[in-house]
């Protein structure tokens, strides 16, 4: 097994970090997890005029919710890297199977402007394929054959 690569074992942290972000994503994205934060806003403020609507009272709801916001933050971006990572892995194995050009895996790791110049390129390219079939279209032999197969 030597001409293989072998895959680099992620650190304890790294799957325990994985797997909190996982379980909390799954969790924070559940209409339950929803009804339960908005009935503590709602306690919240009916309980305003219970505590005089003190600074206190504002300050546990101002706390609560940045502390929330803050770490939500990092698992939300957690996932959206993994999912993305995921869909690159996807897309970048249908480009290498199929027909696609195979100088297109990878290109996430371009810089912006690289990008943007590979878009630019491939919207020419399919302008161009799109006039070459409107032309196509427009010859005899292209009416005849689909007199035939129709």
């Amino acid at each position: 097994m030597k001409g293989k690569a072998k895959a680099k074992e992620p650190s304890g942290v790294s799957k325990f970090f994985g797997e909190l972000a996982n379980r909390t994503s799954l969790a924070a994205g559940r209409a339950s997890t929803f009804i339960i934060a908005a009935s503590i806003v709602i306690v919240w403020a009916v309980s305003g005029p219970l505590f005089g609507f003190s600074d206190t009272w504002q300050l546990v709801i101002n706390t609560g919710t940045t502390i929330v916001t803050f770490l939500m933050v990092f698992l939300i971006q957690n996932s959206q890297n993994r999912d993305s990572a995921a869909i690159q892995v996807k897309l970048d194995e249908l480009i290498r199977v199929g027909a696609a050009r195979n100088s297109l895996v990878g290109i996430e790791h371009l810089t912006d402007d690289e990008i943007e110049d590979l878009r630019g390129k491939c919207e020419a390219r399919a302008r161009a394929e799109k006039s070459a079939d409107k032309s196509v279209d427009k010859t005899p032999a292209r009416r005849a054959a689909e007199k035939v197969a129709n």
